[in-house]
């Protein structure tokens, strides 16, 4: 906005100010009157949830339509004796921040200075002055939990209220409208909920020596979530409630559990996978959240062009195996889903045996794993035969047995999908072979062997342009010429990715397709340095490569790709 317009913004309506700064069109701002006219909100408010406005646009238009400070709560460090002047719940009943303080006056941040009736409300129950300022509501929910901690508030409340403690509720039927009730089961619902929008794929809560410790797992790394010192004094309430609604024994713990409950958000439902483990300072407990609701695609998974044609080709051959490798929380089970998807239509019979089922995916039949009764992989998959699939999925190959069985469903004329834990493709075959696969068997029924790993995708709000490295030829096997193509970029690290400097995760992935040559190398117990370099030769694109074929384009970082993969000799 130039100075002039500055001179007589403060006289237009909010309206005309976004119109002249071109933030929205006529039709949308008539629209969104006529919304106001019916809803009686501020106008703002009803922009803000149509989605043709941010906050980050439309307060400080408003701080200089009203004549108030903006403040912009990112970029501010708030000193912990001004925190300490508004305790949580106030906070986070008046949806207000303390800001600074000086001279008995507090100035506070609001998302609507002119509500007098809720600044005498502040000032008569803190006893100072309150000056205030403007910042975007949904800023200030996110710094209270940012400064306070995850459920201060309903901890607080609890704690003056401890008399009264309040024993855990059924399940509930939304996480987004039961976070406002001071119980166990609001805590329980918040931290699930913070956790999901920060993209976490687990919760973990661990009893310590201090107290109690919450971390969530993003983006394949743990993170410490900000909740409250006194959270130690319901550590065994927590633990209780989430018992109940797991259908696990609350009197049990001295013994591991496992359980799980769903539970719904505003985006759809949750499955929540549940695990607990004794310690020497009390139970341990893991929660993993999967959305059964997710959509799999080949397209999202990180493949280039060259190899979503390459697995597009292997997935619909008329039998053989396709095994996916790599270790735990590689991603493995998103792929053989996305292949499955693939390959959804009612022409085709699929059936999958899991341990756990993770997702439900309609139109095909899913079983769960269950030892306790006798119904183990292999014991399943003869089962399975009598129900004529075309296609079939193993969750994971851990024995002889299944191996073996999986074979024989490969030769008698069906494809099947399952995963191995090895370090890379090649290691694949000598891990059957361990397991007391006949080699004539592995290298007349398995189609290709697929290695994969997950990197860390660099955030597109702070990444920076990055210098060759001496080592980069060093490291990915590259010739100068290499680098001349490359967009090399560098993890800062910003509010928005936490500081990790990366956001979000992509595949890189290796394909063993097994020719008449390999076949036979197989057959004739070659080793596997020797079928990797015979591989490598013939085409076979490896881990690392791919990896920097998402380096040069600027997608991660060398650092993030030599963390995830082996070195190659």
């Amino acid at each position: 906005m130039t100075p002039e317009m500055r001179s007589t913004a403060a006289s237009l309506p909010i309206g005309q100010i976004l119109l002249r700064e071109k933030l929205i069109s006529e039709p949308d701002l008539q629209a969104a009157l006529e919304q106001q006219s019916q809803s009686k909100e501020l106008l703002g408010a009803v922009l803000l949830k149509r989605g043709l406005l941010d906050e980050e646009h439309l307060f400080p238009l408003l701080a200089l339509q009203l004549g108030v400070e903006y403040v912009d709560l990112k970029k501010v460090e708030i000193p912990t004796a001004v925190l300490s002047r508004v305790p949580a719940q106030f906070a986070s009943h008046y949806k207000a921040i303390p800001i600074r303080s000086h001279n008995g006056h507090l100035t506070v941040a609001l998302s609507d200075p002119r509500d007098i009736l809720k600044i005498d409300e502040l000032s008569a129950t803190l006893r100072s002055t309150i000056d205030p300022v403007i910042a975007g509501e949904r800023a200030i929910l996110e710094s209270i939990r940012r400064y306070y901690g995850l459920g201060a508030e309903t901890i607080e409340r609890m704690l003056a209220n401890a008399p009264e403690r309040m024993l855990p509720r059924e399940a509930a039927e939304s996480l987004d409208e039961l976070t406002s009730e001071a119980s166990i089961g609001s805590f329980v619902n918040q931290l699930i909920l913070e956790a999901y929008r920060e993209g976490a794929t687990d919760i973990h809560i661990e009893p310590t020596a201090e107290g109690l410790a919450v971390r969530y797992r993003v983006d394949g790394f743990l993170r410490d979530a900000k909740v409250p010192k006194n959270l130690k004094h319901f550590k065994d309430p927590i633990n209780s409630r989430i018992k109940i609604l797991s259908h696990l024994n609350i009197a049990e713990k001295r013994l591991p559990q496992d359980g799980r409950f769903n539970v719904k958000t505003q985006d759809g439902q949750l499955d929540l996978r549940v695990s607990f483990l004794p310690t020497a300072f009390g139970e341990s407990l893991v929660i993993r959240i999967l959305n059964p609701n997710q959509l799999f695609d080949l397209k999202e998974l990180g493949l280039s062009s060259r190899d979503q044609n390459a697995l597009d080709g292997l997935i619909r051959r008329p039998h053989g195996i396709v095994f996916v490798t790599g270790p735990t929380g590689s991603g493995k089970t998103t792929t053989l889903y996305s292949c499955l998807s693939r390959l959804n239509d009612p022409d085709t019979k699929i059936l999958t045996i899991e341990d756990p089922v993770e997702y439900q995916l309609n139109g095909i039949t899913q079983i769960q794993v269950n030892p306790a009764i006798g119904l183990t992989f292999a014991q399943g998959l003869r089962s399975m035969l009598r129900h004529d699939p075309d296609i079939m999925m193993v969750g994971e190959v851990r024995d002889h047995e299944t191996a073996e069985i999986a074979v024989q469903v490969a030769l008698t004329g069906h494809l099947v999908f399952s995963t191995l834990h090895t370090n890379d493709a090649v290691s694949g075959i000598t891990r059957l072979l361990d397991m007391g696969i006949e080699p004539y068997l592995l290298s007349s029924s398995v189609i290709c062997f697929m290695a994969q790993r997950l990197v860390r995708v660099a955030c597109p709000k702070c990444k920076q342009p990055a210098k060759e490295d001496s080592d980069l030829l060093k490291n990915f096997n590259l010739k100068p010429e290499d680098l001349q193509s490359a967009v090399l970029v560098a993890a800062k690290g910003c509010r928005d990715c936490k500081f990790t400097g990366y956001q979000g995760r992509k595949g890189i992935y290796e394909f063993l397709v097994l020719d008449e040559e390999l076949r036979q190398m197989i057959h004739d117990r070659t080793s596997a340095g020797e079928i990797r370099s015979r591989a490598v030769q013939k085409g076979m694109i490896t881990l690392r490569q791919d990896g920097w074929e998402k380096v040069r384009t600027g997608l991660t970082t060398p650092e993030e790709v030599i963390r995830v993969t082996q070195e190659e000799t």
